[in-house]
């Protein structure tokens, strides 16, 4: 029977077990980012609305995309309104490129407005100015 020193076996428990909350730490902190990450709890996922306007500017950003879209309101003024898509990567594995929208473009946009009214919401789908579709959009 071989000797084993106790005093090395409870080092080698108590280096294992540093280990193990070094690399759950460690976990923690690097998912910190992805726990942070906003929900969509304020979009209305009941309903959509198209919107009829101009693009103001598309930002091809991450974490997400936006569409600034001026749309036509009462009395002959714009309102213009925020629209949140997804990661450039997304996108672009979905064939968007950052010039999909342009500045100047007519288009229809159908989003999950926000719950609270405001001029904003969750991209959906859209036809652009070609006539071309994207997202959830049916003619």
């Amino acid at each position: 029977m071989a000797y084993t020193n106790p005093g090395a076996r409870r080092a080698r428990a108590a280096l294992a077990a540093m280990l193990s909350a070094a690399v759950a730490t460690g976990v923690l902190v690097a998912g910190g980012p992805a726990l942070a990450h906003h929900s969509f709890a304020m979009f209305d996922r009941d309903r959509t609305v198209d919107l009829v306007g101009t693009v103001k500017e598309f930002q091809w950003t991450n974490p997400h995309s936006w569409i600034q879209l001026n749309v036509p309101a009462g009395q002959g003024g714009t309102t213009e309104w925020s629209i949140e898509s997804q990661s450039t990567g997304t996108l672009s594995r979905q064939g968007w490129r950052p010039g999909t929208f342009r500045a100047g473009d007519k288009v229809t946009v159908r989003i999950y407005p926000m719950k609270d009214g405001s001029a904003g919401g969750s991209f959906v789908g859209a036809i652009l100015r070609d006539g071309q579709t994207l997202g959830r959009m049916q003619p």
